[in-house]
C-alpha cells in the first residue's frame, strides 16, 4: 500500500472524486436552486413545481437503475459508469437552459439523476473504497471536498453568469464547464489497485447480498441516512427561494449566504473524515446527524441579526459530512466487496427522500404562506435519523 506507484494512483483516485464530484454535486446538484427563483417567475410556475424535477427524475432513476448501477460497478468497475454519468450531467444543465415547457423540464431532470447517480457519489465512495483502508474517511473527505468548494462557488460565479450573460447561457456555460472538469479525470484513472494481494482481496467471490439483507444494520443504515439526507434535501433545496422571496435578501445576499454553507461543509468533510479514522464511524454519524437536527430551528429565528449566519456555519459543517460519513459506515458493516450493490440500495432509498422532502417543504410552503410547517417536518426526519443511528451496531465482521 506504500509503494510509489500506488502512491500516485492513490493520489489520482482523490483527485478524480474530488473533480468529478466538485461538478456532478457542487455544480449540478447544489448550483441548480440558485436558479429556482428564475424559472419561477419566467415560467409562473410555483415553489411545488421548480422543486419536483428533482423528485421526478430520482423517483424514476433510483428505484430502475439504483441496484443495477451498484452491479454494474461490482461486476465491471466504477469507471465507465462515471464517464456516462458525467456526460448526462452536463447535458442535463445543457438541456435545461434552452427548456420552454414543462415536460422539456422533467426530461433534463431525469437526465440530471441519471448523471448523478452514474457519476457522482456512488462509483467515486467505492473507487474510493477500493484504494484506500486505514486512510478510507481522510480520503473520501478529501473526495468529497470538490463537493463543498464547488458548492461554495457555483453561487457566485452562477450570480456573475447571471448579470453578464442571463440565466439560459450561465446555465449551459456551467454544463459545458462540468463535463470538461470531470470527464478527463475519469477518463484516466485506474479502477483497482496493482498491488497483487489487495487486488486478489477485490477479486474473491462476493459477499451473498441475501445475507447482508436479512440482517437489520442494514435497514437502520438506509432509514437513518433516508430521513437526514432528506431533511438536508428539503432544507438546501429551499434556501434560496426563502431567502430571496421570504425574506427579501438580494441575489448577493443570498449567495453569500449559501456560499457560507458550502464553505462549512468543507470544515465537516475534513473534520468529519478525519474523525471517522479515529473512533467509531457510528459516534461520527451521530454527531453529523445532530447538528443537522440542531440547525434547521435557527431558521426560525432567521430576521434575528447574525442567526442565518450561526445557521449556515453548523448546517454547513453538517452538511459536509452528511453524504461522506454513509458510504464509510457502510465499509464498517459490511465491507467493500459488496459496496456497489449496498451503496446502490442505499443510495436509491436516499434519492428518494432527497427528491420528496424539498417538494414537501415547498408544498407546506404554498399552501400554508409560510415555511414554518415545511421546517417542522424536516426537524422531525433529522430526529428520526439520528434515533436510527443510535440502535445502528458500531462494527459488524461480515466482511
Amino acid at each position: 500500500m506504500n509503494s510509489p506507484q500506488l502512491s500516485k494512483g492513490q493520489f489520482q483516485v482523490a483527485a478524480t472524486g474530488f473533480f468529478s464530484l466538485f461538478s456532478l454535486v457542487g455544480i449540478m446538484f447544489y448550483g441548480l436552486p440558485f436558479f429556482y427563483d428564475f424559472w419561477l417567475t419566467e415560467f409562473g410556475w410555483t415553489r411545488a413545481t421548480v422543486t419536483s424535477g428533482n423528485a421526478m427524475g430520482k423517483i424514476i432513476v433510483g428505484p430502475i437503475f439504483g441496484f443495477a448501477a451498484g452491479w454494474v460497478i461490482d461486476r465491471f468497475g466504477p469507471r465507465r459508469l462515471m464517464l456516462s454519468g458525467i456526460v448526462m450531467g452536463g447535458i442535463a444543465l445543457i438541456g435545461l437552459s434552452v427548456m420552454t415547457s414543462l415536460w422539456q423540464f422533467y426530461v433534463f431532470y431525469f437526465f440530471n439523476a441519471l448523471g448523478y447517480m452514474c457519476g457522482g457519489p456512488l462509483p467515486n465512495q467505492v473507487l474510493i473504497s477500493r484504494w484506500f483502508e486505514k486512510s478510507r474517511g481522510k480520503a473520501m473527505g478529501v473526495a468529497y471536498l470538490g463537493i463543498g468548494i464547488g458548492g461554495m462557488l457555483v453561487p457566485q460565479i452562477a450570480k456573475w453568469l447571471n448579470v453578464e450573460f442571463g440565466w439560459h447561457d450561465a446555465l449551459m456555460i456551467l454544463g459545458i464547464a462540468m463535463i470538461a472538469i470531470a470527464f478527463p479525470m475519469a477518463w484516466f484513472v485506474k479502477e483497482n489497485p496493482v498491488d497483487p494481494a489487495h487486488q486478489a482481496k477485490h477479486e474473491s467471490p462476493k459477499l451473498p447480498i441475501g445475507h447482508i439483507l436479512k440482517g437489520w444494520p442494514f435497514y437502520l443504515l438506509m432509514i437513518g441516512s433516508m430521513c437526514s439526507i432528506g431533511a438536508v434535501a428539503g432544507t438546501s433545496q429551499n434556501l434560496k427561494l426563502f431567502f430571496s422571496i421570504d425574506l427579501h435578501y438580494s441575489q448577493t445576499e443570498a449567495a453569500n449566504v449559501l456560499s457560507i454553507v458550502l464553505g462549512s461543509s468543507i470544515i465537516g468533510r475534513l473534520l468529519m473524515g478525519w474523525l471517522a479514522d479515529r473512533i467509531q464511524k457510528k459516534y461520527v454519524m451521530l454527531l453529523i446527524y445532530g447538528l443537522v437536527a440542531v440547525s434547521i430551528p435557527l431558521l426560525y429565528f432567521a430576521d434575528v441579526p447574525g442567526v442565518i449566519y450561526v445557521f449556515a456555519f453548523i448546517f454547513g459543517v453538517a452538511l459536509g459530512g452528511d453524504y461522506m460519513i454513509i458510504p464509510l459506515m457502510a465499509a464498517e458493516l459490511f465491507g467493500v466487496r459488496v459496496m456497489g450493490r449496498v451503496m446502490g440500495l442505499v443510495i436509491t432509498a436516499d434519492g428518494l427522500s432527497e427528491a420528496f422532502s424539498p417538494m414537501l417543504a415547498a408544498w407546506l410552503r404554498d399552501t400554508s404562506g409560510s415555511y414554518a410547517n415545511g421546517f417542522a417536518a424536516l426537524i422531525i426526519l433529522a430526529i428520526i435519523g439520528t434515533v436510527a443511528v443510535l440502535f445502528l451496531p458500531g462494527k459488524t465482521e461480515t466482511a
